[in-house]
């Protein structure tokens, strides 16, 4: 089947969303993430193209994008292309770690631009990742409201900001403000939903159940259980994690026994 073609915006302006081949991470750990932060401001340094927000979840990207002089295809590929570079060296792996080629959706109107903007910083809260925006660093949400996090200085507010107020301290309460209010929930924004755990089914009521489940994923990559405890496959031990928190009803006590890991390693994959 050929590919639809991508709707242009003539606003130069763009959701974008990138996600992991399979579902699987893209983001092992905080070093993952720093360095996927790191290509999008050395690669948005020439000013050709403006990021206006960002949030990093644990198997996909959203991005706010002006595309500029440049070109969203473009920016978007040159962004890829580095950090597959990156990820695949590091984790000593081949093959894609992007699902097909990216989403977007044109933004042509006010209303429409401010609604993607609170959308993306409250991807976090909609998962069940953090209880509020200004809590969750990987995001440009506390850059917009001079927070006590993670700060990108590459992230260009003024032009969302001036939308409240020309006073920076009048538009940033209002910010705050807009930022909680639910009243767009019907928008069709792109989104990758399976990211919340809450709405994944627990098909795995015991350890049993653990123990056919882990089997048949280890069948399916072709290891032995001996396998994920090598540094070479901490891609996978993650995704196993992962998929057992999700799936299962299992405590992380109980995940980090059948697994016989550290119990702080299996609290930190998200």
């Amino acid at each position: 089947m050929p590919r639809v073609c991508r709707r242009l915006s003539e606003s130069k302006v763009y959701h974008v969303m990138i996600r992991g081949n399979e579902k699987k991470c893209i983001f092992i750990d905080d070093k993952d993430r720093n360095k996927f932060i790191d290509i999008i401001d050395k690669k948005s340094s020439d000013k050709k193209f403006i990021i206006y927000a960002f949030c990093l979840m644990n198997n996909h990207v959203h991005l706010l994008i002006n595309e500029g002089e440049d070109n969203i295809s473009r920016i978007m590929k040159c962004i890829n292309v580095a950090y597959v570079y990156y990820f695949n060296k590091r984790h000593s792996r081949v093959g894609h770690l992007f699902q097909d080629r990216f989403k977007s959706e044109a933004i042509e109107d006010e209303r429409y631009l401010l609604a993607v903007v609170r959308y993306i910083h409250n991807n976090p809260v909609k998962a069940g990742l953090s209880t509020d925006p200004s809590k969750y660093i990987w995001s440009s949400y506390n850059t917009y409201i001079n927070g006590n996090g993670a700060v990108y200085s590459f992230i260009k507010c003024e032009p969302i900001l001036e939308y409240f107020s020309e006073d920076r301290d009048e538009a940033i309460k209002k910010f705050i403000e807009f930022s909680k209010n639910k009243s767009d929930v019907d928008e069709n924004f792109i989104d990758e939903p399976e990211e919340s755990e809450e709405n994944e089914v627990k098909s795995i009521n015991n350890e049993e159940e653990a123990v056919a489940f882990i089997n048949n994923f280890l069948r399916s990559k072709s290891i032995k259980m001996e396998d994920i405890y090598n540094k070479s496959n901490i891609f996978l031990r993650t995704e196993l994690i992962k998929s057992l928190k999700m799936k299962s009803k299992l405590s992380v006590r109980q995940i980090a026994g059948i697994l016989k890991i550290d119990r702080n390693i299996v609290q930190r994959i998200k």
